[in-house]
C-alpha cells in the first residue's frame, strides 16, 4: 500500500486515544487547564459516570473569540512560550487535549476573557469546529461534554461500569484537588455534591480528603538540598494500609505514580513496616522544570528525573530523619479507636432486683439484728481481704499474676507501671492518664534495635564459598550490576564478572545462612534494579533476619513481670528509637488521656 496522509479527524481520535482513554482522564485534562489558567474556583459535574455528561467551570483568565478558535487546533497551546519541551512549568502543554476530546464527543466551549471582558461560546461535534458566537458567559470558562465516545462506538464498549468511572474521576479529582489547596474545588456525580473543598491550607485539606485522623498520625516532612525541595506529611508506621493506593506523590504540582518514588518510599519504611504494609503519605517534589521529563507519558503520569539518585536518597533520608525524630511516638487514633469502642461496650444501665432496693445505710441494715450485722461484715472482710493482702504464698511467687508496682514517680512520658494484665499488658500511670503497653512488641523493638546497632559497630560479616556459585544473566544485566559492587560488598555479598553473560558469586552475608538461594538473590537484586534502581533487597534481607532474632529473643507474651522489669522496659523504650511501634509497623502502646477516660464515665 502507497504512504497517504490520514485525516484530520482520524489523527484527532489517535491522539485521543493516547489521552483520553476514559471520562477521568477528561476531568484531569480540563481541570489542570483551569489550574494553568489561574482558577481560584473549579466546579465540575458529572453524569452516568462521564458518558453522558461532563463539565467544569472555573473562574480563570478565559479566552477571546480568536483563542476559542485556536484551543480546538492540534498542536496550539498557550504553555510553551520559548518552544522549549525541557522547560515546561505548567500542567498541560501538549495543545492535544482539546481537540482529541472534541473529536470523539459533543463538545461546548463559553469563556469570557479577563484581558478582553467579552464573553464567546464556540461548539464542536466529532471534531467539526463551529464559529465563535457571543456569549452572557461570566468570568472565567466552563467545557460541557456529552455523548463520549460517540463518534468511535468501539470505544465506548471498553468502558467500565458507571460507577467505576464515577470512582475513577473520584480518585482523579481527589489527587489535583491535594495539588492545589488554596483552589476551591466542587465534584457533583449525578446530582449529588460527592466534595466541596473550600481554599484550605494543605493540612486541612489533607484531612478532608484523607481522614480527620490523617495529619494528627502524619510526620511533617521538610527537606531542602539545594534546588531540591520535599514537603507534606507522611504518616506514622502505626498508621497504615493493606495497599499502596493512599501514596500521593506529586512532582512539580503534577500527580504522577513513579517506581523510583514508590521504590524509595518502601526503602524509607523497610525497617518499621511489614513488608505487606503501605503508608500513607501525600508528598510534594519540587525542582526545577529542566531537571525533570514530564513527557514520557501520553498522560503525564510518569516522570524522568535527570539525577534519580539524588532525588531517591533526598526523600529516604526525609521520611527517615522525620521517623527518628518521632521515635517514641505511636498512632494517637490508636487510643481514639480504643475509646470509641470503650464507650460503644459501655454496660447499660440495669434495674435492681425488686426485693432488694437500698437507698441508704440505714435502710439496707433496718430489720436486722446486731448479731447479724456482725456476720455480714466479718463475712464480707474475710472475703475481700485476699484481694487487697497477699497472701504469703503468694508473696513468694517469682511472677505474680497481676504485679502491682512500687510507688514512683510519674513524670516519665510512658509513667509509672501500676499492673500487668494477662501476663502481656502493662498498664502504667502517667501525670495525665494512662498507658498500655503490648510488653512482646515493645521488647522487640528494644532488642531489634540493639541487634541493629552491634551490627554497624562490628560490620556485616561475610561467609566465603568454597567454590564460587556462577550466576548466569544478560549482558545488559550484568553491566548495571556490577556497578554496586562496592555496596554490595559492604553488605557481605562479593560478585566479580565471569566471562560472557555472568558472574561469580564468592562470598554471602553470614547472617543468611548456607541455605540461601543465591541465584534468586542475585535475580531479585536485578529486578529491584531494573525497577527502583537501587539493591535495597539486601538490607531488608538482612534487617528481616535480625526482626526475626529479635522477635524470638524478646519477652514472651505470658511472661509475668515483676515491678521492676515492667519499669525497666518503659524507661528502656523511652531511651530507644522507633519504640513507639513494633518491627512490624504494630503500636507497642496506646495512651489514654484522664480527661478522655473521665468522659467515658460521665465525669466530664
Amino acid at each position: 500500500m502507497r504512504i497517504r496522509h490520514l485525516p484530520e479527524t482520524l489523527i484527532n481520535q489517535i491522539a485521543a486515544g493516547e489521552v483520553i482513554e476514559r471520562p477521568a482522564a477528561v476531568i484531569k485534562e480540563l481541570v489542570e487547564n483551569s489550574l494553568d489558567a489561574g482558577a481560584t474556583q473549579i466546579d465540575i459535574d458529572i453524569q452516568d459516570g462521564g458518558k453522558s455528561y461532563m463539565s467544569v467551570s472555573d473562574n480563570g483568565y478565559g479566552m477571546s473569540a480568536e483563542e476559542l478558535v485556536y484551543c480546538l487546533d492540534r498542536h496550539a497551546t498557550s504553555k510553551l512560550p520559548d518552544d522549549d519541551l525541557l522547560n515546561i512549568r505548567h500542567l498541560g502543554f501538549r495543545g492535544e487535549a482539546l481537540p482529541s476530546i472534541a473529536s470523539v464527543s459533543r463538545m461546548l466551549i463559553k469563556s469570557k476573557s479577563r484581558e478582553t471582558g467579552e464573553a464567546w461560546s464556540i461548539s464542536a461535534e466529532g471534531g467539526k469546529k463551529g464559529i465563535p458566537v457571543p456569549d452572557n458567559h461570566p468570568q472565567g470558562t466552563k467545557i460541557e461534554i456529552r455523548d463520549l465516545f460517540f463518534a468511535t462506538p468501539a470505544r465506548l464498549k471498553f468502558l467500565k461500569t458507571d460507577r467505576s468511572e464515577s470512582t475513577a474521576i473520584k480518585d482523579i479529582v481527589l489527587r489535583l484537588a491535594m495539588a492545589a489547596p488554596e483552589v476551591g474545588l466542587t465534584l457533583n456525580l449525578d446530582g449529588k455534591k460527592i466534595l466541596n473543598m473550600p481554599p484550605s491550607a494543605l493540612a486541612e485539606r489533607l484531612g478532608r480528603l484523607l481522614g480527620r485522623d490523617f495529619p494528627e498520625n502524619a510526620m511533617t516532612i521538610e527537606a531542602l538540598r539545594e534546588d531540591l525541595q520535599i514537603t507534606g506529611l507522611a504518616s506514622l508506621p502505626t498508621y497504615n494500609k493493606g495497599n499502596g493506593l493512599a501514596q500521593y506523590l506529586f512532582v512539580n504540582g503534577r500527580a504522577v505514580r513513579d517506581r523510583l518514588l514508590l521504590g524509595a518510599l518502601k526503602g524509607a519504611y523497610s525497617d518499621v513496616l511489614a513488608r505487606d504494609r503501605y503508608p500513607v503519605v501525600a508528598l510534594f517534589i519540587t525542582l526545577p522544570a529542566e531537571d525533570v521529563d514530564v513527557n514520557v507519558h501520553p498522560a503525564k503520569a510518569e516522570v524522568r528525573f535527570r539525577d534519580a539518585v539524588r532525588i531517591r536518597g533526598t526523600l529516604v533520608s526525609a521520611i527517615r530523619h522525620a521517623l527518628q525524630e518521632q521515635a517514641g511516638r505511636s498512632a494517637g487514633s490508636t487510643g481514639t479507636q480504643t475509646l470509641v469502642k470503650l464507650a460503644a461496650s459501655s454496660p447499660q444501665p440495669f434495674a435492681p432486683h425488686k426485693e432488694f432496693i437500698p437507698t441508704s445505710a440505714s435502710q439496707l441494715y433496718s430489720g436486722m439484728s446486731a448479731l447479724k450485722i456482725k456476720e455480714l461484715s466479718e463475712s464480707a472482710q474475710a472475703f475481700y481481704q485476699p484481694l487487697f493482702t497477699p497472701t504469703p504464698s503468694a508473696r513468694s511467687e517469682p511472677f505474680p499474676t497481676i504485679a502491682v508496682a512500687e510507688p514512683s514517680t510519674t513524670t516519665h512520658p510512658l509513667g509509672a507501671a501500676r499492673a500487668q494484665l494477662h501476663e502481656n499488658y502493662i498498664i502504667a500511670q502517667t501525670e495525665d492518664g494512662i498507658v498500655l503497653v503490648d510488653q512482646h512488641a515493645a521488647h522487640e523493638r528494644l532488642v531489634y534495635e540493639r541487634l541493629k546497632a552491634q551490627q554497624q559497630e562490628t560490620g556485616i560479616t561475610a561467609q566465603g564459598l568454597l567454590t564460587p556459585e556462577i550466576v548466569e544473566l544478560d549482558d545488559l544485566r550484568i553491566g548495571d550490576l556490577l556497578q554496586h559492587t562496592e555496596i554490595l560488598k559492604e553488605y557481605g555479598l562479593d560478585i566479580e564478572p565471569f566471562g560472557p553473560g555472568a558472574v561469580a558469586v564468592s562470598s554471602v552475608p553470614a547472617l543468611l545462612g548456607a541455605t540461601i538461594n543465591i541465584r534468586q538473590l542475585i535475580h531479585d537484586l536485578m529486578d529491584e534494579l531494573e525497577e527502583h534502581g537501587t539493591v535495597q533487597t539486601l538490607e531488608e534481607r538482612l534487617l528481616a533476619v535480625l526482626s526475626r532474632r529479635a522477635c524470638h529473643g524478646s519477652i514472651r507474651s505470658g511472661r509475668a513481670m515483676t515491678p521492676e522489669e515492667m519499669n525497666h522496659l518503659l524507661r528502656e523504650m523511652e531511651r530507644t528509637p522507633l519504640s513507639g511501634q513494633c518491627n512490624h509497623g504494630r503500636p507497642t502502646y496506646i495512651e489514654l488521656s484522664l480527661k478522655d477516660i473521665e468522659k467515658l464515665f460521665m465525669r466530664r
